[in-house]
């Protein structure tokens, strides 16, 4: 049974997802629905950005390690704001669902994650940056790929955490978070992005088609239990509509 945690942040990466203003008054709707729910945060981009950049400034990184396409796109974002990470270079590997119900990790045929990360080995600095660190299995896969001297070299960046699963993080490397959230995993605290509620890939499942969150309805009616149905109906409308 998926539980309903006492705290939901959602990062609001749908505002700007479409043109379309029939799509975007959809999203405008779907963000009113969830903020109906005295547990849920919306996380804005800008917000995270600063709360990252405050606990600075950093040289700048010899090289940077963005984790799949989140990762890069922050630590893009990041290097507009701070000029900390001037070469970024993206490595693939992403969470997939499988039968047991637990996860693996897949790096969709672009090799393993220490042949992806031998090319940085010798950078005299590594940054390694990901959007989000939720139970840490992605990030903390990635750390332990690296050589123990690159480690030693490397420090970590993510936009927002569950705090309790930094601590096997930071004691490979040093981890700065722009929103860390107290609370067990999934009973106290979760986060999730806004666009996965309407786009399919945010459930990745080993050997299976993709879903989004709104196609899991038990985990809608877990994160927002009173208006469960209306957060579904208006998912669905809005996943319709950037389909077309």
């Amino acid at each position: 049974m998926t539980a309903t945690p006492r705290t939901l942040y959602v990062h609001d990466d749908l505002s700007e997802l479409t043109d379309d203003p029939d799509a975007a008054r959809l999203a405008g709707r779907l963000l009113d629905l969830i903020r109906r729910d005295a547990r849920v945060r919306v996380l804005t981009l800008a917000a995270q950005l600063e709360a990252v950049v405050a606990q600075g400034p950093h040289a700048p990184f010899a090289l940077t390690v963005g984790i799949a396409t989140a990762g890069e796109r922050v630590a893009r974002a990041l290097h507009a704001r701070t000029g900390w990470f001037p070469t970024i270079r993206r490595i693939e590997v992403a969470r997939e669902e499988n039968v047991a119900g637990g996860y693996d990790l897949a790096t969709g045929g672009a090799g393993t994650l220490a042949a992806q990360l031998a090319r940085v080995a010798d950078a005299a600095s590594i940054a390694v940056v990901d959007d989000t660190v939720f139970s840490g299995l992605t990030m903390g896969a990635v750390l332990r790929a690296l050589r123990p001297g690159a480690l030693a070299r490397t420090h970590a960046f993510c936009l927002r955490a569950v705090d309790e699963s930094l601590g096997a993080l930071r004691a490979l490397a040093p981890v700065t978070v722009g929103v860390a959230a107290p609370g067990r995993l999934l009973d106290d605290v979760s986060f999730i992005n806004a666009s996965g509620l309407v786009r399919r890939g945010a459930i990745r499942r080993v050997g299976r088609a993709p879903l989004a969150f709104y196609e899991r309805p038990e985990w809608i009616r877990a994160w927002f239990p009173d208006h469960a149905a209306e957060v579904i109906a208006c998912c669905a409308e809005l996943a319709r509509r950037l389909r077309d």
